[in-house]
């Protein structure tokens, strides 16, 4: 049995630096013996100066707190002893140990010498999907109880419990997974590797886990679902009553019911349907009950499709339970991505039995082993790595240029969600994956009796991120520097020293394919100078630093371009030439094999490149737009172009057409309509003219709780200055924070007037309370951010266009939205601007009929963040006097659900909101 005794500590400190002479405050140190915590001892300390107003509030420790307390010295040599002949344990150990030696060398003592272990790095490992490692967030995720954040007694307990989670979590590992992440365990910050040696050797003798093994790396078993045999099905339309009975808890809604029985009739007659269903109507549960119906009683799957991963998810673990009761037998729903989503098992088995070159890299590889043991869907999504981390997901997903063997196909994830949706009675996919399906030759519509598309109108942004090519200068470069020349050490000398070993190239053949990569790269280097220069030039006059423009404005010489496209597809076919006869080489090393990987995955990049390349610059197409985007500071480095196109009406059709009058198709979104433009979206979605909208409506009271605010003493946004107006915002935000006591979204439109504002409101402090995350400024993804934001009870969430939509927040932990500007598209908006060119030519009003019905779209959108139930309670505060000064105001405040709408001072909107809140 392990004796190590671990001794795991925890810190609070008036500050970051003992250096500028920040002290302990308190000082917690919790002993493990034997895997179990046998002893705590915990201090205040009195730092002998006063405890900054801001570590008081995030500690809850006062002056008060220390004022009988001694100075560090006094208990130096009880910590020192207490530490000695242990294993030093805490949860960043960079930040706890050294502030440590720091105090105990300032006491006359010692260096203290001897391993450590940091719980981050450790939670980090064996948790590898967890959202958050912060203290507070994975003893939440795990059930691990933490009364008090930021006190030190509170925080070395749970970080202790854990530590052993942590180890009992290693302890259930196979044996193979642990003696691989063994050999890369030295690369670790912390000891970690004395941990692994122990569970390695506890296991060198037993190691029979019930894993199924890939080239040697242990998967989690998966095991298909047997194809049902059913009796005669008879469909379950007696919504109210098997409601009620199956759910006696079930909140009745009217208007669900017609919307179950609508869609019913549309997939038993194969019609077509726009359905918007404001939210709180239960629309997700209205259209799988008869889905469920239609796919047992027909035997013709049902294909939902949506453009968040956040509702694919919700379809799958937690609406399933519920359908299976109301029909009263299994109902099999099953997810499937695109190809790309998933891991290439022999992709990851090769850069493994490889030499790592960073800690980023070594880490990730070590996250995977454990997830590996772990995932049913082979989703790399689903890991939450850094960012050199994500370098590597990107090497190992599954991609068309690279098929399955017969052996690696019965392993393979891609492979197993086919064969599941191929089971499932209903398939959940996302918007990309549906558009992507008349290209594909594993069509899973040919089985399916009918099409729900919820989340529809963003069908039009899914597809325009499906056909958007790209031309990032940074993206080309770091691939030049992985491939290299000749001079620079890099995988093209890797090459050459196995051609040259092995015989695969001829000297000739590498001395031609490093000419022509030196040849495009020099290609390369003079169109970005180009680029550059005609774009300095247009905005020399310009103040703001980050510009774009549409790339018909710049005068270039397409042969320039072309040059370099002939020479990129000389080498990518020398180069694809070579790859073949190395794959033909039988006795290969590990090395050999590596490198050769690594060279087929940067010529496939550059494959890519060259298609994008020639889609932007050499072969345009017309009803496609591109622009290019920089910032004047850092050109070339911070070129980028883009290329869209115009309209997706043609795309979607693709899909779609082939369905109609076969099929059903049901259209379902809460936000398909504007009051001046209703088919503004179906039209762009190509739904035939003949196809009515239909709108559900929640219950009359559903909206009680909100209340909408119009600020009218907020300066005019078109009159004053960005600085003033920034101001006046930071102070709208400020006020509204605290009389709302937090949880708060602050939506923007600009990334720059947000920064802008966060910076203002932070130099100001009147926020130091609150938590404040910041979307661009805040690290994490924007569910990330959500999940860090809802876990405050005092917090602020400062987001821009992701954030008006496709967020849920229910009850009390969102109690406000703020409307910095109206949702408007800029109009220097490369796109927004070629289109709106476009509209005005066939004698339309772009404003009117494009700008006005998108930006009416998006605060719907925002407003849909506030209230989620009949039971929330909510402010939507517009801050844009625009709403109420200008003629097509109106248009905004008829799209938001009839509640009453308050136009007054800033003044009286915080009196109003306290007398409101009092009243609650």
């Amino acid at each position: 049995m392990n004796t190590d005794k671990y001794v795991v500590v925890d810190i609070e400190t008036t500050g970051h630096s003992p250096a500028k002479g920040d002290r302990i405050i308190q000082l917690a140190i919790v002993t493990i013996e034997n895997g179990m915590i046998t002893d705590t001892y915990t201090k205040f300390i009195n730092p002998e100066r006063k405890i900054p107003m801001f570590i008081q509030d995030l500690t809850g420790i006062s002056d008060a707190d220390v004022v009988d307390a001694q100075p560090f010295e006094a208990y130096a040599e009880i910590i020192f002893e207490r530490m000695q002949n242990a294993i030093f344990v805490a949860h960043n150990t960079n930040f706890d140990l050294p502030f440590l030696q720091k105090e105990l060398q300032r006491s006359g003592l010692p260096k203290w010498h001897g391993l450590t272990m940091d719980t981050v790095e450790l939670s980090r490992l064996l948790y590898p999907t967890a959202i958050s490692y912060k203290l507070q967030d994975i003893t939440a995720d795990l059930g691990i109880s933490l009364g008090n954040a930021h006190r030190a007694d509170d925080d070395a307990y749970a970080t202790a419990e854990l530590f052993l989670r942590s180890k009992k979590e290693l302890e259930l590992l196979p044996y193979e997974t642990l003696a691989l992440l063994h050999k890369r365990s030295f690369q670790l910050k912390s000891d970690l590797s004395r941990l692994l040696y122990e569970e390695t050797a506890k296991k060198r003798e037993s190691h029979i886990n019930g894993m199924d093994h890939f080239n040697g790396i242990p998967l989690k078993p998966r095991k298909l679902p047997a194809n049902s045999v059913r009796g005669q099905f008879v469909a379950k339309t007696d919504w109210n009553e098997r409601l009620d009975e199956v759910f006696p808890k079930f909140e009745r809604r009217e208007s669900q019911f017609q919307m179950m029985s609508a869609i019913q009739e549309t997939l038993d007659n194969a019609d077509e349907m726009v359905i918007e269903a404001s939210t709180g109507m239960g629309k997700t549960i209205a259209y799988l009950l008869p889905a469920a119906n239609h796919a047992l009683a027909t035997g013709k799957q049902v294909m939902v499709s949506t453009y968040t991963t956040h509702l694919q998810d919700q379809l799958v673990w937690n609406e399933a339970g519920i359908v299976e009761k109301f029909i009263g037998e299994p109902v099999k729903i099953s997810l499937i991505k695109g190809l790309s989503h998933y891991i290439d098992l022999t992709r990851f088995a090769e850069i493994l039995y490889g030499d790592d070159e960073s800690y980023d890299e070594t880490f990730t590889i070590m996250q995977i082993l454990i997830w590996l043991t772990k995932t049913t869907t082979g989703d790399l999504n689903e890991l939450n790595v850094s960012s050199g981390g994500q370098l590597l997901l990107d090497k190992i997903r599954r991609s068309h240029t690279r098929r399955p063997g017969r052996e690696e196909k019965s392993y393979d994830f891609y492979e197993y969600a086919l064969e599941q949706a191929r089971r499932a009675d209903i398939i959940v996919t996302n918007h990309a994956y549906l558009l992507n399906q008349p290209h594909s030759s594993e069509s899973l519509l040919d089985n399916v009796g009918a099409v729900i598309l919820d989340e529809a109108h963003q069908t039009v942004q899914a597809a325009v991120s499906q056909y958007e090519k790209t031309f990032v200068y940074t993206q080309w470069k770091y691939i030049f520097g992985q491939i290299g020349t000749a001079e620079e050490k890099q995988l093209y000398s890797k090459l050459k020293t196995a051609a040259d070993k092995s015989g695969f190239a001829t000297p000739t053949e590498m001395v031609k394919l490093d000419a022509l990569f030196i040849g495009f790269t020099i290609a390369f280097d003079r169109i970005s100078t180009m680029l550059s220069l005609e774009f300095t030039e247009k905005f020399k006059a310009r103040k703001h630093k980050k510009n774009s423009m549409l790339l018909s404005e710049i005068p270039y010489n397409s042969n320039d371009f072309s040059e370099l496209l002939r020479l990129l597809n000389e080498w990518i076919d020398l180069s694809q030439t070579i790859l073949q006869k190395a794959e033909k080489i039988a006795e290969k090393s590990i090395e050999e094999k590596l490198i050769i990987a690594e060279w087929r995955y940067w010529t496939q990049e550059l494959m890519l490149k060259a298609v994008e390349f020639s889609e932007i610059f050499v072969f345009p197409i017309n009803d496609e737009v591109s622009w290019i985007e920089g910032d004047l500071r850092s050109l070339p480095n911070s070129l980028s172009l883009y290329k869209r196109p115009f309209e997706v009406k043609s795309i979607i059709e693709r899909v779609t057409a082939p369905l109609r009058g076969k099929k059903a198709i049901i259209w379902l979104s809460g936000t398909m309509t504007v009051p001046s433009n209703e088919r503004f979206i179906v039209s762009q979605l190509g739904v035939p003219d003949s196809v009515p909208i239909t709108k559900y409506e929640p219950p009359k009271d559903f909206y009680q709780g909100a209340r909408v605010f119009v600020i009218e003493d907020m300066p005019d946004i078109q009159q004053v200055s960005q600085n003033d107006y920034i101001e006046a915002v930071a102070d709208a935000v400020i006020r509204t924070v605290l009389v709302t006591e937090g949880r708060c979204f602050v939506l923007f439109t600009s990334q720059d007037m947000l920064r802008k504002t966060v910076d203002l409101i932070q130099d100001t402090q009147l926020l130091d309370d609150y938590m404040l995350f910041a979307q661009g400024i805040s690290s994490g993804s924007r569910m990330r951010l959500l999940k860090s934001f809802q876990r405050f009870q005092k917090s602020v969430l400062f987001g821009t266009n992701s954030f008006w939509e496709g967020v849920d927040v229910p009850g009390d932990a969102l109690r406000a939205v703020v409307v910095v500007r109206l949702p408007f598209t800029s109009p220097d908006e490369p796109v927004f601007k070629a289109k709106s060119e476009m509209i005005s030519k066939e004698g339309i009003n772009p404003f009117l009929h494009y700008a006005l019905p998108e930006a009416v779209l998006r605060l719907r959108q925002g407003f849909g963040r506030l209230i989620r139930s009949k039971e929330d309670q909510g402010l939507f505060i517009v801050l844009d006097r625009r709403i109420e000064t200008k003629s097509y105001g109106q248009e905004f405040l008829d799209a938001l659900p009839d509640v009453g709408v308050s136009k007054v001072s800033l003044e009286k909107m915080v009196t109003d909101i306290e007398h409101w809140y009092n009243k609650q």
